[in-house]
């Protein structure tokens, strides 16, 4: 009896979550919806497309009757070719495209028929990173099964060619990762089957593979590293401080790291940071790095509002429109534009009682700020920066002094940004301010060249790049931490919807299986990642991280990076020197032209 009145309130219960499960999800598609409209009318609006709508209206086009007869005609007069580049993370759309324009290939005699007509795809499944974007690399299989069958009905070879020796990495690397594949397995990576092992084509060169043991304590706990930086654990700040210790040492010490298949010592330009995301980590590496007066390119990319240099310069602008905004004030009073220290801020603006800061300080005003405030209403936001900028307050000179040459592009962007507002609107500060609050601009660094400077950026952004040094900064990160908020939610065989990702124990039936497949494709993607992140290094590979508080009690999970390498060097027979695992092959360098 208990048993069956369990199951029944139970099952009361689940129907409850169900219904409200149910009318969020409905709640949320209806915004979506508002949304989605609201989006098209402003594209249409303005005259404009977006990348998907470039898909979606050219196979649209393609496959339209009548016209699209004629424009696939006239592409295949003009077409005898097909190359595929990176056709891992081509999507079904995207596919559908190289079908309309291939498919006639393979039609039989034609105009063409003493032409040979060739369709050639180059990929690989190991490196297929991009399913954020919404590829799917089993679109590359569905793909190379239609244009097969279409290529054996017209009695035309089909030649699946493989490559397995690497231009790239050295011995030393690729050992590692043949191994790391057999530790993590073939499936866990999304393959169906193994792959052949890679053989480097540089095998009578140098290299190494190193495994930085994972740091564990923290810097001093001091008030400054608190109050500047408590977004990070002490452990994550030391590890940054290190890193850019050793990479001084490796470029500008006395015993620089030798680059022995170049016959020559390492600069700052040969070293290349990966991390999984542009976050803190990443940022305060690039700080590190400033401090140890190593040469660093910065983040490979950012949003304008990010950088402290902007966020002061913007201080600027909400102080004249806003005198009496504490907050904002003390933040300008102690960036490098005025140069306060935080005991110059305590000290003028204690005692104050039921008036604002700026009231508060009276003969303490620093002239410079009187002068913005005198200009504010007589100019545009344009002119108002380069004064401070360019004028007597120095404001470009004093940034880059503080927060080093990384602070140059992001503040040539904003006075960018602003002659771009005053070409769309009134140019007034208010208005700058509310319409730069409203967009999220991004700045791209072009990484592919060194240009002397160390480069940091994340995995996805060095797809396709390589340096002699490389360095995996957060292999300790657990990806099984991070929590998903969006969900592909597979409705009915042919309808999915995205959705935010209801809480676990709302998840149930088609949701509970969506949930499922999407976690096991963002596993799979996983090991990937590391996989191109492993392969970028040329010569000298080094693998670290700090752990997280959480990490220091309970451990690393299964799916961090550094315990399954560390497991396939141990396999490998590696053992720990002073703590970390180090494989290193040596041949001799060679000899300069005379």
């Amino acid at each position: 009896l208990a048993e069956a009145q369990y199951a029944h309130f139970n099952g009361k219960l689940q129907l409850r979550i169900l219904a409200r499960t149910a009318e969020a999800i409905a709640n949320a598609l209806t915004v979506g919806q508002a949304y989605a409209r609201a989006y098209a009318d402003a594209k249409r609006s303005a005259g404009v497309v977006d990348f998907n709508d470039l898909i979606r209206h050219a196979v649209k086009l393609l496959e339209a009757d009548g016209m699209g007869d004629w424009i696939r005609y006239k592409l295949d007069q003009a077409t005898d070719h097909v190359l595929v580049d990176e056709a891992q993370d081509t999507n079904a759309r995207q596919w559908d495209i190289v079908k309309a324009i291939a498919g006639e290939f393979y039609a039989g005699d034609g105009a063409k028929a003493e032409t040979v007509r060739t369709l050639f795809t180059v990929g690989d499944y190991k490196q297929a990173i991009f399913g954020f974007q919404g590829t799917n690399p089993k679109e590359f299989e569905r793909a190379k099964e239609h244009f097969s069958d279409l290529a054996t009905t017209a009695e035309r070879e089909v030649l699946d060619l493989s490559l397995a020796q690497s231009f790239r990495s050295g011995r030393p690397v690729l050992e590692v990762v043949n191994r790391l594949i057999e530790t993590v397995s073939p499936a866990a990576m999304g393959l169906e089957t193994p792959p052949r092992e890679h053989v480097s084509a540089r095998a009578g060169q140098s290299g190494s593979v190193t495994l930085w043991a994972p740091v564990q304590t923290g810097l001093p706990d001091t008030e400054e590293a608190e109050a500047e930086e408590g977004w990070l654990s002490d452990a994550e700040l030391k590890f940054a401080a290190d890193l850019a210790k050793r990479i001084w040492g490796w470029t500008r010490g006395p015993n620089r790291l030798r680059l022995r298949n170049e016959a020559r010592d390492a600069e700052p330009g040969d070293v290349l940071i990966l991390v999984r995301n542009r976050g803190d980590l990443a940022r305060t590496i690039v700080s590190r790095l400033y401090e140890a007066n190593v040469p660093v390119a910065g983040v490979d990319r950012l949003t304008l509002n990010a950088p402290i240099a902007v966020q002061d310069l913007m201080s600027c602008i909400r102080f004249v429109l806003q005198p009496d905004d504490d907050l904002n004030l003390a933040a300008l009073l102690v960036s490098p534009l005025l140069g306060w220290s935080q005991a110059d801020l305590y000290e003028r603006g204690k005692q104050r009682s039921g008036v604002s800061l700026w009231q508060h300080l009276g003969d303490c005003k620093p002239q410079s700020l009187l002068d913005l405030l005198g200009m504010a209403d007589l100019t545009t936001p344009h002119r108002f920066l380069e004064t401070i900028l360019s004028g007597p307050m120095e404001g470009r000179r004093k940034l880059l002094a503080r927060l080093g040459d990384e602070a140059r592009d992001p503040i040539e962007e904003l006075t960018n940004q602003a002659l771009a507002f005053e070409r769309e609107a009134t140019p007034s500060l208010q208005g700058f301010v509310d319409w730069f609050d409203r967009g999220a601009v991004e700045i791209k660094r072009d990484s592919a060249q060194p240009g002397g400077a160390v480069r940091v950026m994340t995995v996805h952004g060095a797809k396709g790049l390589q340096a002699p040094i490389v360095i995996l900064a957060d292999a300790t990160r657990d990806p099984d931490f991070k929590v998903s908020r969006e969900l592909d939610w597979a409705a009915d065989e042919d309808l999915t919807l995205p959705i935010f990702r209801p809480r676990k124990e709302e998840l149930s039936s088609s949701l509970k299986t969506s949930a499922e497949a999407s976690d096991a494709r963002e596993r799979e993607e996983n090991w990937r990642l590391l996989y191109v992140a492993l392969t970028r290094a040329e010569e000298h590979l080094f693998i670290g991280g700090a752990l997280k508080p959480r990490q220091q009690k309970s451990g690393m999970g299964e799916n961090c990076w550094h315990v399954q390498v560390d497991r396939a060097m141990a396999a490998m027979g590696i053992g720990h020197v002073d703590g970390a695992r180090t494989l290193v092959h040596q041949e001799e360098e060679p000899k300069p032209p005379r």
